[in-house]
C-alpha cells in the first residue's frame, strides 16, 4: 500500500502488528479519501491560507480524519507551505502554514 501514497492512503508499521493495523486504517480510510481532499481544498481555499490544525476547526471535521490529507495533497503538489508557521494553541507546537497552488486553483476554478 505504501508504494501508492498519496494517490491512496498509506500504512506503516515498525512491527507486522503494527503495520497490519495501519494498513487497515488506510483501507478505512480509502472510501472517504476524495470527499475529506475535497474538504480540505475548499476549507484553504475559503480560508486563503491556514495551518492544518485551523482548517480542521473551520471545516468542522476531526482532526485526525483531516489532517493526514494536507500531507498527502502536499505530495499531490495541490496544497504547498508559505513558509509562515503558527503555534498550535492545544498542543504548543508550531505548525506550516499552506494555501492552494496554482495547480489546485486551476483545478478548483472558483467552484471550492
Amino acid at each position: 500500500m505504501d508504494d501508492f501514497y498519496p494517490g491512496e492512503p498509506g500504512a506503516k508499521g515498525l512491527t507486522p502488528a503494527t503495520y497490519a493495523a495501519s494498513a487497515d486504517a488506510a483501507d478505512a480510510m480509502a472510501t472517504s479519501r476524495k470527499r475529506l481532499h475535497f474538504i480540505a481544498l475548499r476549507t484553504l481555499y475559503a480560508m486563503g491560507a491556514a495551518a492544518p490544525f485551523e482548517a480542521v476547526a473551520v471545516s468542522g471535521v476531526k482532526g485526525s480524519a483531516l489532517q493526514p490529507r494536507f500531507s498527502e495533497l502536499i505530495a499531490d503538489g495541490l496544497v504547498e507551505p508559505t513558509g509562515e508557521r503558527r503555534r498550535n494553541p492545544d498542543t504548543g507546537k508550531s505548525a506550516a502554514v499552506l494555501r492552494l497552488t496554482e495547480t489546485a486553483r486551476a483545478r478548483i476554478g472558483g467552484d471550492a
